[in-house]
């Protein structure tokens, strides 16, 4: 007769026979599904704590993952904060097409973060805090060109046009207690943000 312990032995040589290590491309799918997370929950950690108030333990427990992945993928805290930076960068290119006219830019810009407000609170924090580390100077390169385009009046400085911009696009989502009483809409109302990105687009039509 089979005793438990025999029977407990030929369950684990079983396991280990059918037990394979990942393939490649399993491994890779791993790596981005973990990078993925991360990203996302070490973005809704800074929105709501800003860079030094949150903690590297906080973010993989939101993301579900060991916090070693964090120094593993990125380097650590500081690292997850730069790849937030180049990401949207990326995102911005899709927004800021040469083509496209400079007031439908701005109401991508207002759309994009109307959609997800965790950007410009996390900027935010970053200004009000002074502790995130330094991101890159701002390529004004778009911005002159649009000018020597005639979308920007010649008299017009590209940099005040774009800092004006970057703050009419953001005060709603990080001062929506001043929008609310300015404008007598709640921000978040679909009523605010179209008549908003109207409105918005006119003033940019009359830079020119």
């Amino acid at each position: 007769m089979t005793t438990e312990r025999e029977q407990g032995r030929e369950r684990e040589r079983a396991q280990n026979r059918t037990r394979r290590a990942p393939a490649p491309g399993e491994r890779r799918q791993d790596a981005e599904r973990s990078r993925r997370l991360l990203l996302d929950a070490a973005k809704e950690e800074f929105a709501a704590k800003g860079f030094a108030g949150a903690r590297v333990q906080d973010i993989a427990d939101r993301a579900g993952l060991n916090k070693q992945l964090i120094s593993y993928h990125f380097g650590g805290k500081e690292g997850l904060w730069n790849a937030l930076t180049q990401q949207w960068l990326e995102h911005e290119k899709a927004l800021d097409e040469p083509e496209v006219p400079l007031d439908e830019v701005v109401e991508r810009y207002l759309r994009a973060q109307f959609a997800d407000p965790r950007g410009p609170r996390l900027s935010a924090w970053a200004g009000l805090t002074g502790t995130a580390p330094t991101g890159p100077d701002e390529d004004l390169t778009g911005m002159e060109a649009r000018q020597a385009a005639g979308e920007i009046g010649a008299d017009l400085d590209p940099a005040a046009v774009l800092l004006m911009l970057t703050g009419a696009t953001a005060v709603p989502l990080v001062m929506p207690q001043v929008a609310r009483a300015i404008c007598g809409l709640d921000p978040d109302s679909p009523e605010f943000q179209d008549r908003y990105a109207e409105q918005l687009r006119r003033i940019v039509r009359r830079l020119a």
